[in-house]
């Protein structure tokens, strides 16, 4: 493994630094102009056959909106089992490794599955959700997630379990599910605000 000038949490520290940046972008005057210019893309979104099914077809976005939420539950599912294990709270007498990869496995087909129903359902109301701040929260919560997961979380726990301080696997399942849970607030928030 070379050795970067970021030393062993090269990772880390540059997931952190993205996520700040996009904070700290998110809180200036330069998001306005990156906010106007993306509105002609939210049009285009509602002019695609997606936009046009989502709109017309109410029966058609409230089933891929059922799959969108069967999608989240069995994302949160797998977030709470893999870091309940960690925390020892749930599934003791398995192996961390088998929950931690069985789970992971569901968890890719889950957030795959959150993404396809998100794009067309986003399509169908795309410049209703361009006027709610909310969405924008919810996008900058489910980068986050998926960069803690996927650059952060993830490649801790490749090493062997055993070998790592359980202060950091107990501090990384805690904010694994705070992150997660941030991004279903965040969702149910956009229900409550349309």
């Amino acid at each position: 493994m070379p050795i970067t000038i970021l030393g062993p949490y090269s990772r880390t520290i540059l997931t952190i630094f993205v996520i700040a940046a996009v904070l700290g972008f998110s809180f200036t005057y330069v998001r306005i102009d990156v906010y106007t210019a993306l509105m002609p893309f939210f049009e285009w979104m509602e002019t695609t056959w997606f936009g046009y099914i989502g709109k017309t077809w109410g029966a058609a976005f409230a089933t891929i909106q059922a799959g969108h939420l069967i999608g989240l539950a069995v994302l949160g599912g797998c977030v709470l089992v893999s870091d309940g294990r960690l925390l020892g709270l749930i599934l003791t007498d398995v192996p961390h490794r088998t929950v931690i990869d069985r789970a992971d496995a569901v968890f890719f087909w889950a957030l795959v599955t959150l993404l396809l129903t998100g794009i067309f359902m986003a399509c169908g109301v795309a410049m209703k959700i361009y006027y709610l701040p909310v969405y924008w929260y919810k996008m900058l919560a489910l980068a986050g997630g998926i960069l803690f997961h996927y650059f952060i979380r993830r490649p801790l726990l490749v090493h062997d379990l055993n070998s790592i301080n359980s202060t950091v696997l107990k501090m990384t399942a805690i904010a694994s599910i705070l992150v997660w849970f941030l991004v279903a607030a965040t969702g149910r928030w956009i229900g409550f605000s349309g």
